[in-house]
């Protein structure tokens, strides 16, 4: 908790779980800013039974609220605007952007440097610690191109086994996401200047014992998938967005080749546990039932999606969220923590591999699970966290 509010200005709220000087901006839009669609939202969950939730942050809280975001006048506020920003001037930083890592570069069991590619160079970058922060995807893929994986893949594709790991890789977490969408009619303002989701609703599913595993977002202006030929700025209707926030079941990452420039295999297994189609089912019907509420009585002419046929049945819903379910961007856990007995486990505590010294690695990947939540901050408190023990040479 202290390092979440290290790095948080909360503009909305101030207390013990808000932080008020960090170098990340939130903010939820306040009620004269909600538009017509979020407002409709809101009344329906309302009237469904769930929760009003103003701040999704507080402990112990669910149902449906304004999100806080990290957006200010639609400006994304990143790290890098919120960190890297404030310390490019240091004498003690070097960023070099466009570099290539073919791999960490050890003398016998200790990482000392980076074989890096960069403007036609290559070259090694010595430290006394070296810190992959590569991601959940560029993280496992470097350690195994440095010889740290599982044993029989490495030998696979060619690449020396320096230290057996069976966990790199494995337990790829994500946040699956299916689409309730609705085309509008003709006179209604679809507001695509401004926020595209304003409001989320939070709540647990039927038969879980997992707290707030399933979030939806209310889009305000849907556009087609680009994989089908839609235009991101072309809108044709609203849109729920559903989140598994808690899957059961995970995927892997495994590499294709032992040349850094060849992207790896993601295998995110999605939706292969009954348990995580169960609740995904119902979220599904909870959102179509919804968008029959009175407050979209102006506002939504027709539902596109799922097609009517697909709600028939468990197994014709089961076969359309297979055929439409897309990533949440919040990969994650592929670089798992956990104690140095658990043999799946890549990391300790502190982010130091396992079984090697001199290395840590210190991003999404080193969740023993997603959270139940967008993985922003939680990366950036991670990193908060481990910058401490580097600091402490702990």
């Amino acid at each position: 908790m202290p390092y979440f509010r290290k790095l948080e200005t909360d503009t909305t709220y101030s207390d013990d779980y808000h932080g008020t000087d960090g170098p990340i901006i939130c903010h939820r839009f306040p009620e004269e800013q909600w538009r017509g669609a979020s407002k409709a939202f809101y009344e329906s969950c309302l009237d469904y039974g769930f929760a009003d939730c103003p701040d999704h942050n507080a402990p112990d809280t669910t149902g449906v609220g304004p999100l806080p975001l990290n957006n200010p006048e639609g400006i994304r506020w990143s790290t890098n605007l919120g960190y890297l920003s404030l310390s490019r001037h240091r004498l003690n930083l070097t960023i070099r952007p466009n570099c290539l890592v073919n791999r960490i570069v050890f003398e016998g069991n200790r990482a000392t440097g980076v074989d890096v590619e960069s403007g036609g160079e290559r070259f090694v970058v010595e430290g006394g610690e070296i810190i992959l922060s590569a991601g959940a995807v560029g993280s496992p893929q470097i350690l195994m191109l440095s010889g740290i994986g599982p044993a029989d893949h490495l030998n696979e594709v060619g690449i020396p086994v320096l230290k057996d790991a069976p966990g790199v890789g494995q337990n790829l977490r994500d946040h699956p996401l299916v689409y309730v969408t609705w085309r509008t009619k003709p006179e209604y303002d679809l507001e695509t200047f401004g926020p595209r989701i304003q409001f989320g609703l939070r709540y647990t599913a039927s038969n879980s014992d997992f707290e707030n595993d399933m979030i939806v977002y209310m889009n305000i202006f849907a556009t087609g998938r680009i994989d089908r030929g839609g235009d991101r700025m072309a809108p044709i209707g609203i849109r729920t967005i559903i989140g598994l926030d808690l899957a059961v079941g995970a995927g892997e990452l495994k590499l294709q080749a032992s040349d850094p420039s060849v992207q790896p295999i993601l295998d995110y297994n999605y939706f292969q546990e009954e348990f995580d189609r169960e609740r995904v089912r119902e979220a599904i019907r909870i959102c179509t039932k919804l968008g029959e509420h009175e407050a979209w009585k102006d506002i939504i002419e027709e539902r596109i999606e799922p097609p009517d046929e697909a709600l028939e049945s468990d197994d014709a819903l089961d076969a359309w969220m297979m055929s439409e379910v897309t990533t949440g961007h919040h990969i994650s856990c592929t670089n798992k923590m956990g104690p140095a007995d658990d043999p799946m486990a890549v990391v300790d505590q502190y982010g130091k591999v396992h079984g090697v010294e001199g290395l840590r690695v210190v991003d999404a990947s080193i969740m023993p699970d997603c959270v139940r939540a967008n993985i922003n901050v939680t990366t950036m408190m991670i990193g908060e966290r481990i910058a401490d023990f580097v600091k402490e040479s702990v």
